[in-house]
């Protein structure tokens, strides 16, 4: 089994080298639409493929592209027919009020943990026409967190949460985005 796996890594490195950054963007982009995609594997693929700097550089732009397609395809296609219909059902308004109403800060801290579903942020985000500006700005800073997190840590999942070095970076992370969150609201006014 394990060669297999390792098979599959080497296939998957060498076509990611041979097609290039392209064909790495394409993965993370794919993976923001499509839900059952494995972001974390593809994110090690593209640093293994093309490095540290670089690989982190492309994944977390791609999975920020992904992430804003997705957001503008179901705010532009989808919204308006699904807030007829949750119009009429006062609890589900009710929900998708708040959730148009989260604060910048809330938003950039859902986004950066990294067990947080992608698809279901933007799919949310876009349904309810949530302010693009404050999507934009909490998917740069919140995406920041999760490359890292899948991208460095480079240890089972398990491994990962007892580590205790591991846990510590991520909150350090998880503070830095929700400071910069704070600076760019103040400086932005987007909530």
């Amino acid at each position: 089994m394990t060669g297999m796996i390792d098979a599959f890594v080497q296939l998957m490195t060498t076509y990611l080298q041979q097609f290039g950054i392209p064909f790495g963007i394409f993965l993370i982009m794919l993976e923001s639409i499509i839900p059952a995609l494995p972001l974390g594997v593809f994110i090690a693929f593209n640093m293994m493929a093309f490095g540290g700097i670089v690989g982190f550089i492309i994944s977390w732009v791609a999975t920020c592209i992904g992430c804003f397609l997705s957001y503008f395809v179901f705010a532009k296609y989808f919204s308006q027919f699904f807030l007829n219909k949750t119009s009429k059902r006062k609890r589900l308004d009710k929900i998708m009020q708040k959730i148009k109403n989260i604060g910048f800060s809330k938003l950039v801290l859902i986004v950066a943990l990294p067990f947080t579903p992608a698809f279901l942020v933007n799919i949310a985000c876009g349904l309810v026409k949530i302010d693009y500006r404050k999507f934009i700005f909490s998917i740069l800073i919140g995406k920041l967190s999760i490359v890292y997190f899948w991208g460095f840590v480079g240890k089972s999942l398990l491994q990962s949460i007892t580590d205790f070095n591991t846990v510590i970076t991520l909150v350090i992370l998880l503070l830095i985005a929700y400071i910069l969150s704070k600076f760019i609201n103040k400086k932005f006014g987007i909530d």
